[in-house]
C-alpha cells in the first residue's frame, strides 16, 4: 500500500483509515498537547527513553517512527534532544485529529503518517519502531507486533513502553481504556510469538511507584460516564508547579539509573525488541 501526501503534510494511505474510539479517546489529545513537555512523567519517560534508545541505537539505524504517537510528544522530544540522526524521523497515528494538533508542533522535517497499527502494510521501511503506551489499548498485540516485525528492516528496534505489573491496576487503568497491564515474562512472550529478539527489558518509575499506588488505592464510586471523563481529565493533568517539579526531579535522577540497574519492578516497563 502507497501513501500519499496531502494538502495538510500528512501521508493518508490508499484506503481510508478510522480511529478507534473504543481504545483512544480523541477528546483526550488536546489535554496530551498542553501538558506533555512539562508533565513530569512525561519528561521523566522521555528522559528514561533516550538512554535506552543510546544504547542501543547501531549507526546503520537512520529511519524511525513513533507508532501510535498522538500529538508527537516524544517526536518533538527526540528531535530537539537527539537531532541529526535520522535521515527520517517520523510521527504515525490513526487521529487525524491527534496529526493535526502534532504538526503546530513538530519540527517541519518530521513526517507525519495517518495509518492503522493493524494494517501498516509497510515492508522493511523503517529502522526504528517506537509503540509508546499503545498496545495495552488494544485487543490484538500480538498482530501489531507482527505489523511493526514486517515494516521494520532486518537488524531493526522496535521498542515498547506499557504500564506494568497487574498489581498495579486501578481505576485509572479502567478509565484510560485499558485491557492490561505488562510484566518481563510478558515482552518475552510476545517476542516468542512475533518472531522478534528480546534484547533488553527493564522496569521503570520506581522510586515514585509507592505514591502511585496510594494515590490510585481508593476508586471513586458511582461516577456517571462524564464524571469519569473529567477524573481522567484530572489524572492526566499536570500537577500544581512544586509538586510537578519536585516529582519531575525524582523521576529524572532515576533515569539514568535504570540504564545501570535493572529494577525489581515499577509502574511503567520497557522493552528493546530486535528484528533478526
Amino acid at each position: 500500500m502507497s501513501y500519499t501526501l496531502d494538502k495538510d503534510g500528512i501521508y493518508r494511505p490508499e484506503t481510508p483509515v478510522a480511529h478507534r474510539n473504543e481504545e483512544y479517546q480523541e477528546s483526550g489529545f488536546t489535554t496530551l498537547l498542553n501538558m506533555q513537555s512539562k508533565h513530569f512523567w512525561y519528561v521523566g519517560r522521555h528522559k528514561f527513553l533516550l538512554g535506552s534508545l543510546k544504547k542501543h541505537l547501531k549507526e546503520s539505524h537512520k529511519t524511525a517512527i513513533d507508532l501510535g504517537g498522538g500529538v508527537g510528544g516524544w517526536v518533538k522530544y527526540l528531535s530537539e534532544k537527539f537531532p541529526h540522526n535520522f535521515e527520517e524521523i517520523a510521527l504515525g497515528d490513526s487521529s487525524e485529529v491527534a496529526l493535526i494538533g502534532a504538526r503546530k508542533i513538530l519540527p517541519k522535517e518530521a513526517s507525519l503518517y495517518q495509518v492503522d497499527l493493524m494494517a501498516t502494510n509497510w515492508k522493511e521501511k523503517w529502522d526504528v519502531i517506537f509503540l509508546l503506551d499503545v498496545i495495552e489499548h488494544c485487543p490484538d498485540d500480538i498482530s501489531i507486533l507482527k505489523q511493526a516485525y514486517e515494516s521494520l528492516k532486518p537488524g531493526g528496534l522496535l521498542i515498547v513502553t506499557t504500564p506494568a505489573l497487574m498489581y498495579f491496576w486501578s481505576y485509572n487503568d479502567d478509565y484510560s481504556n485499558h485491557l492490561r497491564r505488562y510484566n518481563i515474562s510478558d515482552y518475552g512472550r510476545l517476542a516468542k510469538l512475533t518472531g522478534f529478539n528480546l534484547i533488553d527489558a527493564r522496569y521503570f518509575m520506581f522510586f515514585l511507584s509507592p505514591l502511585y499506588w496510594l494515590s490510585r488505592k481508593t476508586k471513586p464510586k458511582n461516577l456517571s460516564k462524564e464524571e469519569v471523563e473529567n477524573a481522567v481529565q484530572k489524572e492526566h493533568a499536570a500537577p500544581s508547579r512544586w509538586v510537578n517539579f519536585l516529582l519531575s526531579k525524582i523521576f529524572s535522577a532515576e533515569s539514568p539509573m535504570g540504564q545501570y540497574f535493572k529494577f525489581p519492578w515499577g509502574t511503567s516497563v520497557l522493552g528493546v525488541f530486535e528484528k533478526p
